[in-house]
């Protein structure tokens, strides 16, 4: 489907299929792979604590068979499988094993980490999704053309990735100045719908300041205690 659409893939592969024309499998291909280096990453546990955890990287150019019942819809592929594997095995959440496919070029280290940070995106790609479903509640539109859904589908996009962004933002940086964030104008509007409360540090205007207004309209009580707004 992708070459189809002139694209490329990056999957994280479940199976362990036969590689190179078997018997061996993709798994039993990376026993004598060498490792190519090592990537830090910041994880959290079951209970939202962060930590870092160093995954080995290891890649190589495979040929991947397909299933017999599948074979003639869809050819063997040489593609590049790069594993990031967990150096321990932790004692508060899963492991990390990877095994990645695509087909894009991997030739370094560069390169395959790249990937793998790509890959890491998905958990934001995720929270962008149960945004637009459950916050815009994009399935439950009763629209009857498929232009008319198109085109609501694309407000809710931006919608979506503005609140998402605006939720991270303030996370990272909630010190920083909301001019960044807001207009002249929507500050106003905010300072105008919502007064400030005694959780509100006086003073210069904070981005944080002004999320927690916004946040207010939704419903956030903004209490002493009260962990930062969400999506």
């Amino acid at each position: 489907m992708a070459q189809q659409l002139g694209t490329h893939f990056l999957l994280r592969t479940r199976g362990d299929r036969l590689a190179d024309g078997g018997p061996k499998t993709i798994a039993e291909a990376f026993e004598r792979t060498a490792r190519r280096g090592v990537y830090r990453v910041t994880v959290r546990n079951r209970q939202g604590e962060a930590s870092e955890a160093i995954l080995e990287i290891r890649y190589r150019h495979l040929r991947i068979q397909t299933a017999r019942a599948k074979k003639k819809r869809y050819p063997e592929m040489t593609v590049t499988v790069i594993e990031a594997q967990e150096r321990q095995m932790p004692t508060d959440r899963d492991r990390i094993d990877w095994k990645l496919v695509t087909d894009l070029a991997v030739n370094s280290r560069r390169q395959a980490v790249e990937k793998v940070q790509w890959y890491a995106l998905r958990w934001k790609i995720e929270v962008f999704h149960k945004i637009l479903k459950s916050g815009c509640r994009a399935e439950q539109v009763r629209l009857r053309t498929a232009p008319r859904l198109i085109n609501l589908l694309t407000v809710f996009c931006i919608l979506s990735w503005r609140i998402f962004w605006l939720t991270m933002t303030n996370r990272i940086a909630p010190e920083a100045d909301p001019d960044g964030v807001f207009t002249n104008l929507e500050l106003r509007i905010l300072d105008r719908l919502v007064n400030n409360n005694s959780t509100v540090h006086r003073g210069r205007r904070r981005l944080s300041h002004y999320l927690i207004k916004l946040a207010r309209l939704g419903g956030y009580r903004a209490r002493n205690g009260d962990p930062p707004p969400g999506n």
